[in-house]
């Protein structure tokens, strides 16, 4: 998937020398395996590196610093760079170790570890995810990694929305691709993993977290450091879905085992061979009501699936192999916000 995407974009002409000092900052927040949904998967980075080398591009590195809790070099065992690095000869550089340098963002310093600072190309690989304080954490978040120790102690004092996005004018993503294989529902740190096998690429870090925040069921604006990041000019929010293009070839591919949380919302979802983005929506969508109280005022099921196409009937169908239903979500797939929106009205 990641090898046949990163072709169409042709992004070696983005890179602007054969020897180019490329690094590759995954999401390594603790040591989990990627099936937890709290890490990037392995499949995506090695994929990555062997498209690079197939176009000629061998200085890559792969840098991550690890919260606080948990050590980098025990999440690149856990998680399997320790062996990608050796099988692929890649630099692996854990950023809890290095020197700093302190920049200045707009009146704001920020100390950010040197070895980024040191890139001509930034590949930036979150997972889509929520989080307990932000709500979500995709690509601009995902640079907190970019800092030392002390300076992540710090950005929760600051309240982490300012100090996030500011961070991203101080080091720039030239590349983003999202792990959206299998993301937490709620935690950084993974624990109640969401199944929707997505990969989402683009190089505007403030639209891509934006179209990642309707996917789980939110405004842009409800994400704080969003709308900061846009506003000092970052990027820029997503205005239409003809920016987004989407190819959804309809694989029902087998699900990972669900967790307690997910087969909680389960229970009010009638599933027949409904493709893991679009079952994977409806989860983020029933995990937003239930936050806000509305949840257990349903009382019927909700539709989704392939085995509901051609089929006519009472009741609310998610996705466009539902259309037959009198209220239906249109979309393959739609987002977790689009599925709000038809819930509550």
């Amino acid at each position: 998937m990641i090898k046949k995407v990163l072709s169409s974009l042709k992004i070696q002409d983005n890179i602007k020398k054969s020897d180019a000092l490329i690094g590759i900052k995954p999401n390594l927040v603790v040591a989990k395996p990627s099936t937890s949904g709290a890490t990037t998967s392995p499949e995506l980075i090695e994929g990555t590196i062997e498209y690079l080398k197939l176009k000629g591009f061998n200085n890559i590195a792969i840098m991550e610093g690890s919260w606080v809790g948990d050590k980098t070099s025990r999440a690149f065992d856990v998680c399997g760079y320790t062996k990608i690095a050796k099988n692929q000869d890649v630099l692996l550089v854990d950023l809890q170790k290095d020197s700093y340098t302190t920049c200045n963002v707009n009146g704001m310093k920020i100390d950010v570890c040197d070895q980024i600072l040191k890139l001509d190309y930034l590949i930036n690989m979150p997972v889509l995810k929520g989080h307990c304080q932000t709500k979500i954490t995709c690509a601009l978040k995902n640079l907190k990694g970019c800092i030392p120790n002390n300076e992540k102690r710090r950005f929760h004092t600051m309240g982490l929305h300012k100090p996030i996005a500011y961070l991203n004018k101080a080091v720039k993503s030239d590349l983003i691709i999202v792990d959206g294989l299998c993301g937490d529902l709620n935690f950084e740190e993974g624990g109640n993993p969401v199944q929707m096998d997505r990969i989402i690429v683009g190089f505007d870090s403030v639209l891509i977290d934006s179209y990642v925040a309707n996917l789980m069921g939110y405004a842009p604006d409800e994400i704080p450091y969003i709308k900061i990041a846009e506003s000092i000019g970052i990027g820029n929010c997503l205005s239409s879905k003809s920016q987004i293009c989407e190819l959804n070839e309809n694989y029902n591919t087998d699900k990972i085992p669900q967790s307690r949380e997910i087969e909680r919302l389960s229970k009010y979802i009638e599933e027949k061979d409904a493709c893991s983005a679009c079952y994977g929506s409806l989860i983020h969508a029933l995990s937003r009501l239930n936050e806000q109280g509305i949840l257990n005022k349903f009382e019927e099921k909700i539709y989704i699936g392939q085995g509901y196409k051609q089929v006519n009937s009472k009741g609310i169908g998610v996705g466009t192999c539902t259309k037959g239903f009198i209220k239906n979500v249109p979309g393959c797939p739609p987002t977790a916000k689009d599925i709000i929106d038809v819930l509550i009205n």
